[in-house]
């Protein structure tokens, strides 16, 4: 085994909390099945965007919306991975809207 390939560090992000909670269950049962140890999937502080808007362009002005966007994130670390994991991880569906980043 490579001296590079001791942890593989994986970190989610998604605007849907069930679309991230399936994505990290498929990848951590994927790599406890090719016998590596995993520590995860950790929630990390979800980013929380407000934005106000006027409902009226041009008078009104106490007559608000407000939206907001959830980001929510997650950690995943895969600890002495073997071959056929990162096979495994790297020939896996991830569904869209789910952003993934693997450090080695």
């Amino acid at each position: 085994m490579a001296a590079a390939k001791k942890m593989i560090r994986i970190r989610l992000k998604a605007y849907d909390h069930q679309l991230i909670d399936q994505t990290a269950e498929k990848i951590v049962e994927t790599a406890k099945r090719t016998e590596a140890k995993v520590s995860g999937a950790i929630p990390l502080p979800t980013k929380k965007e407000v934005v106000t808007i006027l409902r009226a362009v041009h008078k009104y002005k106490d007559s608000r919306e407000q939206f907001e966007r959830r980001t929510h994130k997650r950690l995943i670390d895969i600890i002495a991975p073997t071959q056929k994991t990162v096979e495994a991880l790297m020939s896996m569906e991830i569904p869209a809207g789910v952003e993934i980043e693997i450090k080695l």
